[in-house]
């Protein structure tokens, strides 16, 4: 795979667990191919299962399954071990001296996420290397794609600010702590580790954000309780940037199905797909009928993939929202933020220095604000349709000093 190209794009698939979103992650994967795109289908759920949905044995680097298309499940430990490793080590000596065993002392130096944000390196990595055209991910279920997907945000936030302070404390109080304490210094081989660590997340948020090269395509069934969490799971993916470009209801009951037995069932999915349709709307929603066999195999997924996008090419945007804006409005500015179903009540804002905090519910985002902004204050905010906007006034210049009133 030589001859390097510009970087192709990258789809997201995720949704509550059994929905069914390896086996559309794998047939959008094998129509791309076929497409004639050159494809890698990447699983990033612990559990695996892209490999039974190929019927293919897959490894943790490229595997061939058909022309132009590879298959790979992510060894995030493996990418952690080859990063975090001098780190790790550092930090297991220090809870030892602290007093704790070998092996819980290995399992604290772990922080938690570590993994997930390795695999996060390897999609980068992959978009950005020109070798290929489409990238597909089955994606954990969605609680853990959530936390997946912030973790960079979290964790620049953590390095721009706390490491470049830790450095230079380290510095200065080093030489003093090796001579009167006998607690484990980091050296300057542990922060030059943190450094590449740092090197690594560069960039991951921009290429996942980017709605030009990255889509996010939530898999629902035709369940209450599936699309009440799709529709969490899209105001948490839009806090973070993320362009959601469409949704699949899977597992419809066929028109084909005329038992009387069955329905109750068939107007309860005619009821669900219309509060999909109406819910998630400008979105499109695409239709996969539910199977009389297992999809497994790529003839079956071929099948599937052939019904599910008929001539559509599955690794376009099929969307072109942008879940963030800034517009000029006379001269105010007003920041833009798509909140589809996000409610008051669960709702904060807040300022601090150039960045703007807004959490929903249990997830919080610090929006770091264009340098024209830095100057402005907040003079109003509100949240309606699922559209939340922040307007910046002009700043009142100080007034002198001794000015009179």
């Amino acid at each position: 795979m030589s001859g390097a190209r510009p970087s192709g794009r990258t789809l997201l698939f995720t949704g509550k667990g059994g929905v069914g979103k390896t086996t559309v992650a794998a047939a959008t994967a094998l129509r791309c191919a076929e497409a004639g795109k050159r494809t890698i289908v990447l699983s990033t759920d612990p559990a695996h299962s892209l490999s039974d949905s190929l019927d293919l044995a897959l490894g943790t680097r490229p595997t061939p399954v058909a022309d132009g298309l590879w298959g790979q499940q992510l060894d995030a430990r493996e990418r952690m071990e080859e990063a975090w490793g001098d780190i790790q080590g550092w930090l297991t000596d220090v809870f030892e001296w602290a007093g704790v065993d070998g092996i819980e002392a290995e399992e604290l130096a772990l922080l938690p996420g570590l993994e997930e944000v390795f695999g996060l390196v390897d999609i980068k990595t992959y978009a950005d290397s020109g070798e290929w055209d489409v990238i597909v991910v089955d994606c954990a279920p969605t609680a853990e794609t959530i936390r997946l997907l912030s973790l960079p945000d979290v964790l620049r936030w953590y390095m721009q600010r706390v490491f470049p302070t830790s450095r230079r404390l380290h510095r200065a109080v080093a030489p003093v702590l090796s001579r009167v304490t006998s607690l484990p210094v980091a050296g300057d081989r542990v922060f030059g580790s943190a450094e590449r660590f740092y090197a690594q997340l560069d960039g991951v948020k921009e290429v996942l954000a980017d709605t030009v090269r990255t889509s996010v395509r939530l898999v629902v069934n035709p369940e209450k309780m599936v699309i009440a969490e799709a529709r969490r799971t899209a105001t948490y993916l839009a806090l973070f940037g993320y362009g959601v470009d469409a949704v699949v209801a899977n597992r419809l009951l066929p028109d084909a199905v005329s038992d009387p037995w069955f329905d109750r069932w068939k107007a309860l999915h005619a009821e669900h797909l219309v509060a999909i349709d109406e819910g998630f709307a400008p979105l499109p929603v695409l239709r996969s009928e539910l199977a009389g066999e297992e999809v497994v195999g790529l003839d079956r997924l071929r099948a599937f993939g052939a019904a599910l996008y008929g001539e559509a090419d599955p690794s376009t945007r099929l969307h072109d929202g942008e879940p963030m804006r800034i517009m000029a409005r006379g001269d105010d500015v007003e920041l833009q933020l798509d909140l589809p179903f996000a409610d008051k009540d669960e709702l904060e804002l807040g300022r601090h220095g150039d960045e703007l905090l807004v959490a929903v519910g249990p997830y919080r985002r610090a929006i770091v604000l264009p340098d024209s902004m830095h100057r402005r204050t907040v003079t109003g905010a509100g949240l309606r349709d699922g559209h939340l906007r922040v307007t910046f006034g002009v700043e009142t210049p100080p007034r002198p000093t001794g000015a009179r009133r």
